[in-house]
């Protein structure tokens, strides 16, 4: 895996194994997204939440194109391990904060923050992703320009949810845009 743009753009990270349990976003679907945000927001200073973060590679993407600070949110104590180490590696630590915790008990709990962009890249099997943008939005998470963004195969499709405003397909990942009541779609 490699880091696309921005700063570290070039960086490559190997995976840990190839029986390793999670599900990085491809460079080509990384590649997509990224074109579309830096087309219609400023990446720099921004404040991001990467929530079943895995290998961490979006973070790192994020952070290479000037991201104020990135919050990785992971369950599994392998991946923190493995994204701790490529952010010492990458000397861009100070611009993270960890958490190990479980996706759905961080947004419940989740109390007086707001994120530029959240980004979540759950399970594909997982059906309990279709929960996402209600707890986002109930809890008020984005801030008034924000973007949620989900990643997604074609068996959920969000676009009847009131903040959805547009999806994004490459090869088999989907993405999802969601946004503030007050934002104008796309």
């Amino acid at each position: 895996m490699r880091i696309i743009s921005g700063r570290l753009k070039g960086r490559r990270f190997e995976m840990p194994s190839e029986g390793w349990k999670t599900r990085p976003t491809t460079d080509i679907a990384r590649e997509g997204l990224f074109n579309i945000l830096q087309h219609s927001i400023d990446l720099e200073d921004i404040v991001v939440l990467d929530l079943f973060a895995g290998s961490g590679s979006v973070g790192y993407e994020f952070i290479s194109r000037g991201a104020e600070k990135v919050v990785f949110v992971e369950k599994f104590l392998g991946c923190i391990d493995f994204i701790k180490k490529n952010l010492r590696t990458f000397e861009v630590s100070e611009q993270a904060a960890l958490i190990k915790s479980d996706v759905f008990q961080y947004l419940q709990n989740a109390a007086a923050l707001s994120f530029d962009i959240i980004f979540a890249d759950p399970p594909y099997a997982d059906h309990e992703m279709m929960k996402i943008p209600d707890l986002v939005f109930e809890k008020n998470l984005l801030k008034e320009e924000g973007l949620l963004i989900i990643e997604h195969d074609e068996r959920h499709n969000f676009e009847k949810h009131s903040n959805f405003a547009f999806l994004r397909k490459y090869g088999q990942s989907q993405f999802s845009f969601f946004k503030t009541p007050n934002q104008n779609p796309e």
